[in-house]
Formats: structure tokens, C-alpha cells, sequence
């Protein structure tokens, strides 16, 4: 049985300004780093992995690996986004505070279950900040029936044989 999320891991091209953005800016304390030096298989590398700590426990990971190139290219927010939870007051400070610091800050959207704020980590990965209303475990909880027709529709109507 899957318990919860330890960590989703991510590359960074480098490793403090990560760290300024996720540990400084958003508070999500450095809590590991680990410095890989050789593969699995043997092979010398040079890795560095770091884990910010979320309230429950889990993580958000990162590798930076110098000697491998990567590509770091500007993600939409329907490709890749990374969504953390936050009270409505913590997204109305945050807000504030990214559009104070001037980092790319978009938003407050009104998603109906949920309002959001966004971010563009130094990476350039979109991370979302968002709040719960009141009508979420309505709209978001197992066992869903109604998106369970959705996605039955969407299926026939974009993936018919």
C-alpha cells in the first residue's frame, strides 16, 4: 500500500540558488544532501541531491549534476508544475512577497475548489501555491464519480478507435 509522497525529484542547474529560492523565499528548510560519487554501477560521478522538507514530512528533491548536460527549458504549466498547499492567508503573503522580491509572480486564480499563485523557481519549473476553499473535498476526493464521467467523455471524444 502506497503510504504518501517522500519526495518528487527534479534537476537544478545549481544547487544554492535552488536552495535560496526553495529554503529562503518559499521556507521549506534544507533538510538532506547527499553527494553522489559513484553510480550503481560503478561509473565516477558527480551529483549533488537536496531535499527541502514539507510540513507532512515529505519532500521536494533536487540533482544538480554538473558534468551532464541538461536542458533547462521554460515550462508551460499544463507541461510540468509543481502544486504545494498553503492556508489563504500564507497565498495572500506570498504574493505580496514574490511581487516584492520580483520574481515572476502570476495570479490569485480562482479555480473554484482551490485558489492559486504562481511562481518560476530558478530552474524555470512553475511552482504553484495553493489554498483550499471551502466547496475542495467536494470537487477533489477518491472514489469520484462525476470525474469519473469526465474522463470517460473526454476519452470517447479525443481518443476514440
Amino acid at each position: 500500500m502506497i503510504k504518501g509522497l517522500h519526495h518528487a525529484a527534479f534537476r537544478c542547474r545549481n544547487s544554492e540558488e535552488t536552495r535560496a529560492f526553495y529554503e529562503d523565499f518559499l521556507g521549506l528548510p534544507l533538510a538532506g544532501a547527499l553527494e553522489i560519487k559513484e553510480t550503481k554501477t560503478g561509473r565516477e560521478t558527480f551529483v549533488l541531491h537536496s531535499f527541502y522538507q514539507l510540513d507532512d514530512g515529505s519532500n521536494i528533491a533536487f540533482f544538480e549534476a554538473p558534468e551532464q548536460e541538461f536542458s533547462f527549458t521554460r515550462q508551460h504549466d499544463y507541461d510540468l508544475h509543481l502544486a504545494l498547499e498553503v492556508s489563504m492567508e500564507h497565498l495572500h503573503e506570498m504574493f505580496e512577497k514574490g511581487k516584492t522580491a520580483e520574481i515572476e509572480t502570476r495570479g490569485i486564480s480562482d479555480h473554484g475548489f482551490i485558489s492559486s499563485i504562481y511562481f518560476r523557481d530558478p530552474n524555470g519549473y512553475v511552482v504553484e501555491l495553493t489554498a483550499r476553499k471551502e466547496n475542495h473535498d467536494d470537487h477533489l476526493h477518491a472514489g469520484n464519480v462525476k470525474a469519473r464521467n469526465i474522463l470517460a467523455d473526454w476519452t470517447s471524444r479525443f481518443h476514440a478507435e
